[in-house]
């Protein structure tokens, strides 16, 4: 069953029309500013990947990919991504970047096990970065700087919007508050992980929440993460507060990768040891694969926030619940 909420007295500031044309040039918009700020290349993704490979990212660890056999390759299977968090670091080594230069892409996925609410759809469309860095720079302080840069292009963008659609009103800081899951849980032990959320953003507005994947002293991760791609140590999520929707909404995953020692020790805790078997996970363990930090930061929902949106369906094309639709389109939300 699908969540939906209908914020009370919500007007969509924007025809469908003009909805269209604000998205081309927040996407635009954020694509100069995140270059500008990283001076990363971009380059070709895949749509799809070979299955059993350990090359498709695994989200939480349960999520099914789209698969299908290919005619001409004897049979051989193919899946569609779930994103490219370990593509882009294999990327880097086959591509020869250096220390200090990066990639991004537009990548494009199918979640089919997504539930479908006001910001989660089973298309994902997000730009995906990653970056060579070195062993001395595998620490908070790094994480940070990257961080501050992203939220740095997201602000500017959103003040290039504000001066080509003047109907949109919204602020946000770009100062972030760097804050554990831990003392989340600390703060809110009574909340769900959500709420937690939206406390923190209803405080301090631009959030980086720390420590996402490893067990916090409830004895549950704040939330899921695959063990072979993300630090648990040095990852987190960009956070806003939505005033639409009164939560916070989270516009970007990132977080140092695993080296040898962090592969190792979070497959052990996460009880995946035999995924050590696959090519990606070999490199990593033999040091072949160079040292990354990475991300994803998600283009329907920063179109969403930025153009003031309550369904992530207002600047997207998906497939929703027939319900969903429905009563999205007696309360003026108009899907696309």
């Amino acid at each position: 069953m699908y969540d939906l909420k209908i914020p009370e007295n919500y007007k969509p500031r924007m025809s469908v029309r003009e909805t269209e044309k604000a998205i081309k040039f927040v996407k635009d918009a954020f694509q100069r500013n995140f270059v500008r700020n990283f001076g990363f290349e971009r380059v070709s993704a895949p749509l799809f990947v070979a299955a059993r490979t350990g090359v498709n990212d695994d989200l939480n660890g349960v999520e099914r990919a789209v698969s299908f056999d290919v005619l001409e390759q004897d049979g051989r299977t193919a899946e569609i991504v779930h994103s490219l968090a370990k593509w882009k670091r294999m990327a880097l080594k086959r591509y020869g970047f250096k220390g200090g230069e990066g990639l991004y892409t537009d990548m494009n996925a199918i979640r089919r096990d997504d539930k479908c609410d006001n910001v989660h759809s089973i298309y994902v469309d997000q730009w995906d970065w990653e970056m060579v860095i070195s062993k001395e720079q595998r620490t908070p302080e790094f994480l940070k700087m990257a961080v501050s840069r992203i939220v740095g292009a997201i602000v500017d963008t959103l003040e290039e919007t504000k001066r080509n659609f003047p109907v949109i009103d919204l602020k946000l800081k770009r100062e972030v508050t760097f804050v554990s899951a831990q003392e989340l849980l600390d703060s809110y032990p009574d909340l769900t992980a959500h709420e937690r959320e939206t406390a923190s953003t209803k405080e301090y507005g631009t959030v980086f929440l720390t420590g996402i994947g490893g067990k916090l002293s409830d004895g549950k991760p704040h939330d899921g993460r695959a063990p072979d791609y993300d630090d648990w140590s040095l990852n987190g999520d960009i956070l806003f507060h939505d005033d639409i929707l009164g939560e916070s909404l989270e516009i970007s995953s990132m977080g140092i990768r695993v080296d040898a020692d962090s592969l190792a020790a979070q497959l052990k805790a996460a009880g995946a040891e035999e995924r050590l078997a696959y090519d990606y996970h070999k490199e990593v363990m033999s040091g072949e694969l160079p040292l990354t930090i990475g991300g994803g930061i998600g283009q329907s929902r920063l179109c969403m926030l930025l153009l003031q949106k309550a369904h992530i369906g207002e600047v997207q094309a998906s497939l929703w619940p027939d319900e969903m639709k429905e009563r999205c389109e007696k309360a003026g939300i108009r899907l696309l």
